[in-house]
Protein backbone atom coordinates (compact mmCIF):
# COMPACT_ATOMS: atom_id res chain seq x y z
CA UNK A 1 0.00 0.00 0.00
CA UNK A 2 1.59 3.18 -1.36
CA UNK A 3 1.78 6.31 1.41
CA UNK A 4 -1.40 7.68 -0.66
CA UNK A 5 -3.14 5.27 -0.16
CA UNK A 6 -3.18 5.04 3.13
CA UNK A 7 -3.81 8.48 3.84
CA UNK A 8 -6.75 7.96 1.50
CA UNK A 9 -7.92 5.58 3.93
CA UNK A 10 -7.28 7.18 7.26
CA UNK A 11 -9.03 10.48 5.79
CA UNK A 12 -11.79 8.27 5.04
CA UNK A 13 -11.95 6.63 8.94
CA UNK A 14 -11.35 10.42 9.86
CA UNK A 15 -14.18 11.45 7.98
CA UNK A 16 -16.47 8.13 9.24
CA UNK A 17 -15.63 9.14 12.88
CA UNK A 18 -17.23 12.62 12.51
CA UNK A 19 -20.24 11.39 10.34
CA UNK A 20 -21.04 9.11 13.26
CA UNK A 21 -21.82 11.82 15.78
CA UNK A 22 -24.68 12.51 13.14
CA UNK A 23 -25.51 8.71 12.87
CA UNK A 24 -25.51 8.76 16.90
CA UNK A 25 -27.76 11.84 16.79
CA UNK A 26 -30.16 9.78 15.08
CA UNK A 27 -30.34 6.76 16.56
CA UNK A 28 -30.36 8.27 19.85
CA UNK A 29 -33.14 10.52 19.00
CA UNK A 30 -35.56 7.92 16.45
CA UNK A 31 -34.16 4.75 18.16
CA UNK A 32 -33.30 4.93 21.52
CA UNK A 33 -36.16 7.70 22.22
CA UNK A 34 -38.33 5.82 19.89
CA UNK A 35 -39.11 1.96 19.43
CA UNK A 36 -35.82 1.02 21.73
CA UNK A 37 -36.80 3.05 24.53
CA UNK A 38 -37.19 -0.49 26.35
CA UNK A 39 -33.19 -0.83 26.37
CA UNK A 40 -32.80 3.38 26.63
CA UNK A 41 -34.74 3.35 29.22
CA UNK A 42 -32.51 2.05 31.71
CA UNK A 43 -29.95 4.97 30.56
CA UNK A 44 -32.53 7.51 32.47
CA UNK A 45 -33.17 5.55 35.48
CA UNK A 46 -31.27 5.16 38.43
CA UNK A 47 -29.54 1.57 38.23
CA UNK A 48 -27.95 -0.83 40.73
CA UNK A 49 -24.60 -2.68 39.34
CA UNK A 50 -22.24 -2.02 36.62
CA UNK A 51 -24.13 -2.97 33.62
CA UNK A 52 -27.88 -1.09 32.52
CA UNK A 53 -29.79 -2.89 29.59
CA UNK A 54 -28.89 -0.12 27.54
CA UNK A 55 -25.63 -0.95 27.39
CA UNK A 56 -26.88 -3.94 24.65
CA UNK A 57 -27.23 -0.88 21.78
CA UNK A 58 -23.20 -1.31 22.57
CA UNK A 59 -23.01 -4.57 21.98
CA UNK A 60 -25.13 -4.51 18.87
CA UNK A 61 -22.70 -1.60 17.68
CA UNK A 62 -19.85 -4.00 18.62
CA UNK A 63 -20.86 -6.64 16.60
CA UNK A 64 -21.68 -4.37 13.59
CA UNK A 65 -18.07 -3.18 13.71
CA UNK A 66 -16.75 -6.55 13.80
CA UNK A 67 -18.61 -7.50 10.73
CA UNK A 68 -17.07 -5.26 8.89
CA UNK A 69 -13.61 -5.95 10.25
CA UNK A 70 -14.08 -9.31 9.15
CA UNK A 71 -15.36 -8.46 5.44
CA UNK A 72 -12.69 -5.36 5.55
CA UNK A 73 -9.97 -8.24 6.13
CA UNK A 74 -10.75 -10.17 3.49
CA UNK A 75 -8.95 -7.51 1.07
CA UNK A 76 -11.74 -5.18 0.95
CA UNK A 77 -9.99 -1.46 2.68
CA UNK A 78 -12.12 0.81 2.27
CA UNK A 79 -14.55 -1.31 4.32
CA UNK A 80 -12.01 -1.91 6.75
CA UNK A 81 -11.28 2.04 7.33
CA UNK A 82 -15.02 2.59 7.83
CA UNK A 83 -14.98 -0.27 10.21
CA UNK A 84 -11.99 1.26 11.98
CA UNK A 85 -13.88 5.41 12.03
CA UNK A 86 -16.97 3.36 13.62
CA UNK A 87 -14.46 2.08 16.48
CA UNK A 88 -12.85 5.45 16.86
CA UNK A 89 -15.92 6.72 17.54
CA UNK A 90 -16.86 3.92 19.85
CA UNK A 91 -13.81 4.48 22.14
CA UNK A 92 -14.41 8.22 22.61
CA UNK A 93 -17.98 7.58 23.38
CA UNK A 94 -16.95 5.36 25.98
CA UNK A 95 -14.28 7.65 27.71
CA UNK A 96 -16.54 10.95 26.99
CA UNK A 97 -20.29 10.18 27.76
CA UNK A 98 -19.68 6.79 29.86
CA UNK A 99 -16.17 8.25 31.20
CA UNK A 100 -16.48 11.87 31.87
CA UNK A 101 -20.36 12.07 32.29
CA UNK A 102 -21.54 9.48 33.92
CA UNK A 103 -18.48 8.13 35.37
CA UNK A 104 -19.29 5.10 35.06
CA UNK A 105 -15.84 4.24 36.04
CA UNK A 106 -12.82 5.28 37.74
CA UNK A 107 -12.87 8.80 35.87
CA UNK A 108 -13.57 10.78 39.05
CA UNK A 109 -13.01 14.41 37.14
CA UNK A 110 -16.34 16.75 36.61
CA UNK A 111 -14.64 19.43 34.43
CA UNK A 112 -15.34 23.67 35.51
CA UNK A 113 -14.70 25.24 31.99
CA UNK A 114 -14.50 24.71 28.51
CA UNK A 115 -15.88 21.75 25.79
CA UNK A 116 -16.09 18.99 28.61
CA UNK A 117 -17.73 21.13 31.05
CA UNK A 118 -20.82 22.28 28.32
CA UNK A 119 -20.44 18.14 27.21
CA UNK A 120 -21.56 17.56 30.80
CA UNK A 121 -24.32 20.00 31.29
CA UNK A 122 -25.88 19.22 27.95
CA UNK A 123 -25.91 15.67 28.56
CA UNK A 124 -27.43 16.82 32.06
CA UNK A 125 -29.96 18.75 30.38
CA UNK A 126 -30.93 15.82 28.89
CA UNK A 127 -31.35 14.22 31.50
CA UNK A 128 -33.54 16.34 33.13
CA UNK A 129 -36.92 15.12 31.20
CA UNK A 130 -37.95 12.19 33.30
CA UNK A 131 -39.25 9.97 30.00
CA UNK A 132 -38.50 9.48 26.14
CA UNK A 133 -40.34 12.49 25.37
CA UNK A 134 -38.95 16.60 25.59
CA UNK A 135 -35.70 15.58 25.70
CA UNK A 136 -33.00 17.98 24.47
CA UNK A 137 -29.63 17.46 23.24
CA UNK A 138 -29.33 13.82 21.42
CA UNK A 139 -25.27 14.09 20.05
CA UNK A 140 -22.84 12.46 22.81
CA UNK A 141 -19.60 14.23 21.07
CA UNK A 142 -21.21 17.79 20.80
CA UNK A 143 -23.25 19.41 22.58
CA UNK A 144 -25.40 22.46 21.39
CA UNK A 145 -24.70 25.62 23.55
CA UNK A 146 -26.45 25.16 26.95
CA UNK A 147 -28.34 28.46 27.15
CA UNK A 148 -30.03 27.32 24.24
CA UNK A 149 -30.87 23.98 25.31
CA UNK A 150 -32.22 24.97 28.70
CA UNK A 151 -33.87 28.13 26.82
CA UNK A 152 -36.09 25.14 24.50
CA UNK A 153 -36.78 23.34 27.90
CA UNK A 154 -37.99 26.15 29.65
CA UNK A 155 -40.13 27.11 26.13
CA UNK A 156 -41.20 22.90 26.06
CA UNK A 157 -42.33 23.24 29.97
CA UNK A 158 -41.75 19.16 30.24
CA UNK A 159 -39.58 19.86 33.56
CA UNK A 160 -42.32 21.53 35.06
CA UNK A 161 -44.86 19.64 34.11
CA UNK A 162 -42.89 16.72 35.38
CA UNK A 163 -42.26 18.47 38.68
CA UNK A 164 -46.43 19.29 39.22
CA UNK A 165 -47.37 15.66 38.86
CA UNK A 166 -44.90 14.91 41.31
CA UNK A 167 -45.66 17.52 43.93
Amino acid sequence: MSLIEFLGLAAIAIGVFLVMEGVAWAAHKYIMHGFGWGWHKSHHEETEGFFEKNDLYAVVFSILSIILFVVGSQGYPLVFAVAVGITLYGIFYFVVHDGLVHQRWPFRSIPHRGYAKRLVQAHRLHHAVEGKDGCVSFGFLYAPPVEKLSAELRQRGTVAEERRARA
